[in-house]
């Protein structure tokens, strides 16, 4: 995609395809799968449309980002939550880009707030939580928890959290890419 091209849906979806194998961050599951697992959990759960496209979408702005499957290795955030959701706002509604872009939030939250839940996170996730600002002060929980999408942003975050199965069986890209256009893209009107 170039620079001066507008974003759209189908160039997301591309995107994924693309470069949906690229590693997931020093865990056992590719990019594409961690997105497929966390929206199939979200489905099954029987999330809105949206929340099923935040889901999918949640890390897309890593496939943009250009700085490598081992960003945090070198000790690099991507503020993968910003640029995904500054994207996803171009093409979908507020309801999907709030949680993606509260969703490392999320996990800053959670660790404050949950004592076992610090203890579940993988090495990775460890390792991109100290990049991210680390767990939340008590006055940074209460803010994040009156911001918009707050809620959401955390089931968001625990499906994230539990999508690394290399084993795991989901629907298809293309099952999601009839999901989220059928409920977001208003098809052309035929004309007078």
């Amino acid at each position: 995609m170039s620079d001066s091209a507008p974003l759209t849906l189908d160039e997301l979806f591309r995107r994924m395809r693309a470069h949906g194998d690229a590693e997931y961050h020093g865990e056992a599951v590719s990019q594409l799968q961690h997105a497929l697992q966390t929206a199939h959990q979200a489905e099954r759960e029987g999330a809105s449309p949206a929340l099923v496209a935040a889901a999918l979408f949640h890390d897309v702005g890593h496939l943009f980002a250009g700085l490598g499957e081992d960003a945090a290795q070198r000790g690099i955030d991507d503020v993968h939550e910003d640029l995904g959701a500054a994207m996803l706002r171009a093409v979908l509604p507020p309801e999907v880009a709030g949680p993606v872009r509260l969703h490392v939030e999320a996990k800053r939250c959670l660790c404050a707030t949950d004592p076992a839940y610090f203890a579940e996170l993988s090495d990775a996730s460890r390792l991109s939580l100290e990049l991210q600002g680390g767990v939340m002060s008590p006055d940074e929980v209460e803010a994040f928890l009156a911001a918009p999408f707050a809620a959401e942003a955390l089931q968001l975050r625990r499906w994230d959290d539990q999508a690394k199965d290399p084993k795991a069986v989901t629907p298809d890209l293309a099952h999601y890419q009839r999901l989220i256009t059928t409920a977001f893209v208003v098809p052309p009107s035929k004309g007078k």
